[in-house]
């Protein structure tokens, strides 16, 4: 007769219960050797209760699973936690590693480590082969770093401590990832069920309350901000906090002050707001005029405002800096900016008190009376704000008017083996806008996309439009391969948590990637974990046949050398000419269950003889199609773009 033997719980019932006690719902493992207690403890949860607190999502690459940790704490605004293998899996956590970095997401990540005793002294001790060759010197160094905070857990009587600090630090300014690791025989030491019950959420370990610009800061920015002829924003993140683009916005249209985002990953101040100039990835003369020209300069939130070889301000320029988390980039080798003044202070909270601070002084908003203080020495103040929004509201007009034409824009098709210049970047992006604008049922409000496209960063993000905050998404790094991964983190957490704008998940999510991001995005991984968890996006892919961006930075250098001339497959940064079938790849990792196709080189050859309006007819036809999939069966759907070959 069978028997049941009497629940054992361990160190790592006590690890996993402090997760769910401070709110990590899931964790995207990929599980090893110095698992065995976790695993154990998982199942003896969901015999007992029929499901484990956090909820486990597996993850067959360690990059996939620590982008999709990152695409939910984006999406969410709460954390989730990766747990990988010792240190190979710690190493294949890979470039994502940067990402959560630079991006500032909060993320906590576990690794075990190889048992110490090898004579049988401690349950959990070796017997596998592998734990002699994985026993390294110093396994936290692969990413300490990166890291805001590393640390070993010792016993069973610290864990809970040890992983509430964890995420205390991961989650108070500068948000960033953590990275705890712990000997499997610890792992395996037995407990009392009284201290897994004991374990207490995380009432007691608040984050860290952000600062406040000090008055004299507060003054004298808007005193500057008021007086100065041509004043300018620049920011790339203040919109990570939903609040802080609210306080963006009213500080602005006070003032009729432009906003220029650089290398954003979210959006800063809806597409339609006057002030909005446009989003600059820093290429030279991509820095709009009023760089150049501005005399008070407010960076809010910024990583780079400018790169000084490319455009930069004037010399006589009064820059102020103000950064909730890291004003000086002390975890950037080389940065600087010609400061009059440097704050550390949230951006939200500083923009509010400098709006405050100007209405005390008197000014007003549109259309009301300004009643200025008379030791102001510049009767013209007004009348300057007023013609800077006249000139701002024109300008926006004529932006509009451009990326319209440029997105109804279509050129008579010569056709070549794959390469075609049948659809621009514009067409595309215009064409996909309307489509989730017409058919979601949120009319484009509660839509995601998540934006990794490189070299076109600039065109995505002004031809997307963006209204709301968070409804736009980058990695916020370098590292190639985040977005497949976070979508389905992001339709996970928001499934379950919410977005961050209080709806209960997304009407739609959206990837758009170059086909290089998409191969470093291991789709193979991506695609299955979509099927499992049923997270159906759409995917665009940007295809140009290759890396276009080292061979911009390639002209950059050398304009006119030898490479300059040459073809992508010449230079070795070409995937032709036989091309992976981006589109096949997505249905096979989903063994049918995905929706693919290409547009565009050779797969249209069959509309050679369509032109102009006809072939973007086309396009819409495809993409509508590929919208309506993912919205009706909830399906992943993948539309293989072919652009002009690098």
């Amino acid at each position: 007769m069978q028997t049941t033997l009497p629940p054992t719980y361990t160190t790592s019932s006590l690890f996993l219960r402090t997760l769910a006690r401070a709110g990590i719902t899931h964790a995207f493992a990929n599980w090893g050797s110095d698992h065995p207690a976790l695993l154990e403890d998982l199942q003896r949860q969901r015999a007992e209760d029929g499901n484990s607190q956090p909820t486990i999502v597996t993850c067959p690459n360690e990059m996939v699973a620590l982008s999709a940790a990152q695409g939910f704490a984006q999406a969410t605004g709460k954390p989730a936690a990766v747990i990988v293998h010792v240190d190979v899996g710690t190493q294949a956590l890979a470039g994502a590693v940067h990402n959560v970095d630079r991006s500032k997401t909060p993320v906590l990540i576990y690794a075990g480590a190889t048992p110490i005793g090898q004579d049988g002294e401690h349950k959990g001790s070796r017997n596998e082969w592998i734990m002699w060759l994985q026993d390294i010197p110093d396994q936290p160094a692969i990413l300490r770093q990166y890291m805001r905070h590393t640390s070993q857990i010792g016993s069973a009587k610290t864990v809970e401590k040890s992983v509430k600090r964890a995420l205390q630090i991961a989650t108070s300014d500068p948000k960033g990832p953590v990275y705890l690791w712990a000997r499997r025989e610890v792992m395996e030491d037995e407990v009392d069920i009284s201290s897994v019950n004991a374990v207490s959420d995380m009432t007691h370990w608040p984050v860290v309350e952000p600062a406040a610009l000090p008055p004299t800061a507060v003054a004298r920015i808007a005193n500057a901000l008021l007086t100065a002829s041509s004043p300018l924003i620049v920011t790339s993140h203040i919109g990570r906090s939903l609040s802080a683009v609210a306080a963006l916005e009213s500080l602005t249209s006070l003032l009729s002050i432009p906003v220029i985002s650089t290398c954003p990953p979210t959006v800063n101040i809806p597409f339609s707001h006057p002030s909005y100039l446009a989003v600059t990835f820093l290429a030279p003369d991509t820095h709009w005029e009023k760089l150049e020209g501005a005399d008070v300069i407010l960076i809010l939130e910024c990583d780079l405002p400018w790169i000084p070889s490319n455009e930069k301000p004037l010399e006589d320029a009064r820059v102020f800096v103000v950064d909730g988390s890291d004003p000086l980039k002390i975890n950037i080798g080389q940065w600087h900016v010609d400061a009059e003044m440097i704050c550390r202070a949230d951006g939200g909270t500083a923009a509010k008190q400098i709006e405050n601070e100007l209405i005390r002084l008197g000014v007003r908003p549109a259309g009301e009376q300004w009643n200025l203080d008379i030791s102001i020495d510049d009767k013209y103040i007004e009348e300057k704000a007023s013609f800077r929004r006249e000139t701002l509201e024109k300008n926006h007009a004529r932006l509009v008017a451009r990326l319209d034409d440029s997105e109804q824009s279509t050129t008579v098709i010569i056709w070549r083996p794959f390469e075609s210049d049948l659809f621009s970047v514009p067409n595309i992006i215009g064409v996909l806008r309307r489509a989730i604008n017409t058919l979601t049922p949120s009319k484009g409000a509660n839509t995601l996309i998540l934006n990794e496209t490189t070299s076109n960063f600039p065109f995505v993000w002004n031809h997307l439009r963006p209204e709301i905050p968070g409804s736009v998404i980058s990695s916020g790094g370098s590292s190639l391969g985040w977005a497949l991964g976070a979508a389905v983190g992001a339709s996970l957490g928001t499934r379950t948590i919410g977005t961050l704008n209080g709806e209960q998940g997304h009407d739609l999510v959206v990837v758009i990637v170059g086909d290089g991001s998409y191969l470093f995005g291991v789709p193979s991984s991506a695609y299955w974990m979509a099927k499992r968890y049923n997270t159906p996006f759409l995917t665009i892919i940007l295809n140009n046949g290759g890396w276009r961006s080292p061979k911009l930075s390639m002209l950059g250098v050398h304009p006119g050398g030898y490479g300059s001339k040459a073809s992508g497959d010449q230079l070795s940064v070409g995937f032709g000419p036989d091309t992976p079938d981006y589109a096949g790849i997505a249905v096979a990792a989903s063994a049918g269950w995905a929706w693919a196709t290409s547009v565009g080189g050779s797969v249209a050859n069959a509309l050679s003889e369509k032109i102009g309006v006809e072939l973007l007819k086309d396009l819409d036809t495809v993409i509508t199609k590929a919208v309506r999939i993912v919205l009706e069966e909830k399906r992943c759907a993948v539309v293989d773009c072919r652009l002009e070959s690098i």
